[in-house]
């Protein structure tokens, strides 16, 4: 008997793989923190015989070059890929066997990327499993817009050949298990449910059930912003990443904190919006560490800028580390963690901001600037009349645009309104974070338009 075992990493909205037999495994798709993966495969009880990739990833740093030195495992690429590491290339049609009577098949599912491939797991012959990558996703199909502006149409008339190669080749039965989809910029849309089959996808898929015009048509005109931080992960991949270094950062006192901030370097605090709100190191800026930390932390940073850490626990601050090496932020430059009282300098105090409700905004609406950080597809859908807006990843570089007064802020459910809120209170405004969800608006008796 086979098995499918996923590892699921929420902050990014991705999944990767341990699939196998009684002796040996496949990880599909491995994260940078590789200590998991190979927990996993021990608490199996296998050897891990192959690791693979569908894609050199454009989200995220892959594990897999490390992961295969330390098992000894063939590392299985993409015949396509452009890579500066030694690997075994595969291409279409290529077999490996995992384990006895389980065989591994490549199918070349170009779209998410050229030289994308999905794998397909074999049981005495017959298919099992498609390790779908960035292709046939959940109700849609990865993201064509990742690699090169002029090559988005064509690969997106690539994803809607490859989901229909899919369906064709596999039987309704079989597991599609993307890696992409569950929160993932990479996903062109995000999906709707937890697991899904080829037959689902035959009856839901738009990629199956339009015509390719009419499917790429709305592929690009879905398509949003990309985060910053994915024009550093490809060549990272390519070029083959170091291993991860999960050791805990060296320790900060209040005049090293301060120090760093006096430097430009982001001091990122990782408790709650509300514990942030209520108390907090001036000029310090505000990422939830169980919100989409690597994510939007990742897109809104300077690349390459040192960044310390704050928590209120040891925990969370291994926790938030683990989670940003995933994206190639490799070493907090140091880190603190209690009570916050100790982050700052004697004679200082912390600094503080409003939190509030749609319903207190409407109370003061004509006297106020509010300012809507959400993306643009979320603010065709009704927004407040006469806000500003400015997306979360564009505000560190238009913050000189916001109009003077006091600043109520506001996403769709709080937390990127608590991100905003702190970089604006770092830049010395009055600010009031709305910590409410946008239904609320309307209920609120809040004018609002819509285009």
């Amino acid at each position: 008997m086979f098995f499918v075992d996923t590892l699921e990493f929420e902050g990014l909205g991705n999944r990767s793989y341990l699939a196998g037999g009684p002796q040996a495994a496949v990880v599909v798709d491995p994260p940078r923190d590789i200590d998991q993966v190979i927990a996993a495969a021990a608490r199996r009880g296998v050897r891990i015989a192959y690791v693979a990739e569908t894609h050199v990833h454009n989200d995220y740093v892959s594990g897999g070059l490390e992961l295969a030195g330390v098992s000894g495992a063939r590392y299985l690429v993409p015949d396509g890929a452009s890579v500066s590491f030694a690997r075994t290339p595969v291409a279409d049609g290529d077999t490996v066997t995992v384990d006895d009577g389980l065989v591994l098949r490549a199918v070349a599912t170009p779209g998410h990327t050229p030289h994308h491939t999905s794998y397909v797991l074999e049981e005495d012959g017959q298919p099992v499993a498609a390790f779908t990558g960035g292709s046939l996703l959940i109700g849609t199909v990865g993201r064509p817009d990742l690699v090169e502006p002029r090559l988005t149409e064509r690969l997106a008339r690539a994803q809607h050949a490859s989901a229909h190669r899919l369906a064709d080749e596999l039987d309704d039965e079989v597991a599609v298990l993307p890696t992409h989809g569950f929160g993932s910029f990479c996903s062109s849309a995000q999906a709707e449910g937890d697991s899904t089959t080829i037959g689902a996808e035959r009856k839901n898929n738009d990629a199956l059930t339009q015509d390719v015009d009419a499917f790429v048509a709305q592929l690009l005109a879905g398509l949003d912003d990309i985060p910053a931080y994915y024009a550093h992960m490809g060549p990272v991949n390519a070029a083959g990443p170091a291993p991860v270094d999960l050791t805990p950062p060296r320790l900060a006192d209040a005049e090293e904190i301060a120090s760093r901030l006096a430097a430009g370097e982001w001091v990122v605090d990782l408790r709650s919006r509300v514990a942030f709100a209520e108390g907090h190191v001036s000029g310090s800026f505000n990422f939830e560490g169980e919100g989409k930390l690597a994510t939007y932390l990742a897109w809104l940073i300077p690349w390459g800028k040192p960044v310390t850490l704050l928590a209120d626990t040891a925990g969370r601050i291994a926790d938030a580390q683990r989670e940003l090496a995933r994206v190639g932020i490799d070493r907090p430059a140091a880190a603190a963690s209690g009570d916050p009282s100790a982050w700052i300098r004697d004679g200082e105090r912390l600094a503080s901001f409003r939190r509030a409700r749609f319903a207190e905004l409407a109370d003061v609406r004509d006297d106020v600037v509010v300012l809507d950080v959400r993306r643009d597809s979320e603010r065709a859908g009704g927004f407040v009349e006469g806000s500003v807006h400015i997306p979360i990843h564009q505000l560190p570089g238009r913050v000189g645009e916001l109009p003077p007064g006091v600043v109520w802020v506001h996403c769709a459910g709080g937390m990127r309104a608590a991100i905003a809120a702190s970089l604006l209170d770092a830049a010395g405004r009055e600010v009031v974070a709305v910590d409410d969800g946008f239904e609320a608006a309307a209920d609120a008796g809040l004018t609002l338009g819509s285009r």
